[in-house]
């Protein structure tokens, strides 16, 4: 048997009930104003539909005006319900007062369950209409779920729970007035930066809410909507997967630049420490560190944007990639065994400054290279053949370096919480400062799978000489796909644990490492 299950968004007015309605629904629905009473009829809208059929509807209803005022209309009719039935004449002498009617007849008439939206904004004895409205609500005998908006960006946890706690015991305490509303759950769910996976926990709070003879159709369509939202996700782990493949895989062959090539190194590097120009148009190896930047600037715009469109969301991404990520450079060069001698200060000290350069977080061409050149004039000619037969380099090219895969990482994880947060009635998309408590989720969660990560990048290295065959690239990266998923759900369980419960996102340490293993010859 199919059911339809209504849940009716009802507040007071210019709370954000249209906002929150877009977000639910990943489309732009009704008129968002700064205004009262924008919103003047019940309107439904279809949330998610089960393969078996049943369907959940979304209402966004007009809001609540002088609640006081209404809940004494209710009082002095001796037949309240009725009352509410057959009032019309207010739709001509007040309106707005018709509006908070309307929202009423609906809620009797088409409800399973009312979501009640509050201003978190605001504390919770400075809305005065929340008593009114609770009554209201309490003589439509209709199960209420509380959701807590405008909570702002996402802080810490305890400071979440402290505000949510707040709200919970003033709404007990009206809640515990004869006559008023009993309120089944209070929920944050914040239309302008709530995550997905907090929807979850409102389906299941409906669910609880619903007679026992409705909660299968609602389980069924919870499970629905869990396997729409984990296509989405597992998509978003593929493309940023596939962000960091092409990275890893990117390379710039540089030409020959002969014996002069360190003592123009040598050159600029002065010329940088002593505040001269650098004139690095001309030189090969400034052309091929901007190409790599400006490809990967490239894919991770275009990656955004389509991050941001497969999660319903409109807007583009802006800006250019990092400067930090533009200096992470592994060069890769091979040095002349019989000029090494000729030129052993120069060439072997720039290869102990480039270490110390990239030790130190980046390729600087600056200070670490001028001080290698002081310290290398012993041992040229070893050190040059040590670095060719160790990395077996026939042509010089430069690629990114571990540090800027690792930095990708941390970004393309940080990047999904942004998109995954961005709710569509806050608007097109833009770029902001991750919270510092999405920092810490996703840092612990890469430490804990470091050796996974390390074997990624230790598999890729093998590349920079020789092009990685298809195959190997695809199988590298699902395996950082897999690696990504297994991190984000951690996050995800880490910042929202009941969210990610109902959601079905579980990790599962050790699958990436175990799919990134060499295949058998």
């Amino acid at each position: 048997m199919t059911n339809t299950v209504s849940i009716s968004l009802v507040s007071h007015t210019n709370v954000g009930k249209t906002t929150l309605a877009r977000t639910l629904l990943g489309r732009d629905v009704g008129e968002v104003r700064d205004a009262a009473h924008v919103t003047e009829v019940a309107e439904p809208h279809l949330l998610v539909e089960s393969p078996e059929g049943d369907r959940l509807l979304l209402w966004d209803t007009p809001g609540f005006g002088d609640s006081g005022r209404l809940a004494r209309r209710l009082a002095q009719a001796g037949n309240p319900l009725g009352w509410v039935l057959t009032e019309v004449w207010d739709r001509w002498r007040d309106r707005p007062f018709w509006a908070s009617q309307r929202a009423i007849r609906h809620v009797l008439g088409e409800a399973d369950v009312a979501l009640y939206l509050v201003n978190a904004a605001e504390q919770p004895d400075d809305a005065g209409y929340l008593a009114p409205e609770l009554q209201v609500l309490g003589l439509l005998g209709k199960p209420v779920v509380v959701l807590l908006n405008q909570l702002g960006p996402p802080g810490s946890a305890a400071a979440e729970v402290q505000q949510l706690q707040q709200w919970q015991t003033h709404l007990a305490a009206l809640a515990a007035q004869p006559g008023s509303a009993q309120v089944q759950a209070v929920l944050p769910l914040d239309a302008f930066a709530r995550c997905w996976v907090q929807e979850g926990v409102l389906l299941q709070a409906v669910a609880a809410a619903l007679p026992a003879g409705r909660q299968p159709a609602m389980q069924r369509l919870t499970a629905a909507w869990a396997q729409r939202q984990q296509t989405v996700w597992r998509q978003a782990m593929a493309m940023l997967a596939g962000r960091l493949a092409r990275a890893a895989a990117d390379r710039e062959t540089l030409p020959d630049a002969g014996w002069r090539a360190p003592l123009q190194r040598l050159a600029a590097g002065l010329g940088q420490a002593l505040g001269l120009p650098s004139g690095g148009d001309a030189d090969p190896q400034a052309r091929a560190m901007a190409a790599l930047a400006a490809r990967l600037d490239t894919d991770i715009r275009h990656g955004t944007d389509a991050l941001i469109q497969l999660h319903g969301l409109a807007g583009q991404a802006s800006g250019e990639v990092l400067d930090q990520l533009a200096r992470h450079f592994a060069r890769r060069m091979p040095v002349d065994e019989g000029r090494a001698a000729l030129w052993g200060g120069a060439v072997a000290g720039a290869l102990a400054g480039l270490k110390a350069d990239i030790a130190s977080g980046g390729l600087t061409l600056g200070g670490g290279l001028l001080a290698g050149g002081v310290l290398g004039a012993l041992g040229a000619a070893g050190a040059a053949r040590g670095v060719n037969k160790l990395r077996g380099v026939q042509a010089p090219l430069l690629a990114w370096d571990d540090a800027v895969l690792d930095g990708l990482l941390r970004a393309a994880l940080l990047g999904y919480l942004a998109v995954a947060h961005h709710g569509r009635g806050r608007g097109d998309w833009q770029p902001t400062e991750p919270p510092a408590v999405w920092g810490e989720a996703v840092d612990a969660a890469l430490a804990a799978r470091r050796a996974a990560v390390q074997t990624l990048w230790r598999e890729r290295a093998g590349w920079l000489a020789d092009a990685p065959a298809a195959a190997d690239l695809d199988r590298w990266q699902t395996a950082v796909a897999a690696l990504l998923a297994e991190a984000s759900a951690d996050v995800l369980h880490q910042l929202y644990p009941d969210g990610a419960r109902v959601a079905a996102l579980r990790p599962a340490a050790g699958r990436a490492a175990a799919s990134i293993q060499p295949a058998a010859s």
